[in-house]
């Protein structure tokens, strides 16, 4: 029981890391700027690529 004691808070540090190393790889990095727009810009008739 005490191998347990050792070995399990060690594996659930292994999973934090591995999950934060997998969000690093998911996620683009903040510091570029995303490829499309969250708020599309209107054009000269003032209508929004979403609108009808």
């Amino acid at each position: 029981m005490a191998v347990f004691a050792v070995i399990i808070p060690v594996l659930m540090l292994g999973v934090v890391l591995a999950l934060g190393r997998y969000e690093e790889w998911l996620l683009p990095p903040a510091s570029q700027p995303d490829e499309l727009p969250l708020v599309p810009e209107p054009d000269e008739t003032g209508r929004t690529a979403l609108s009808h």
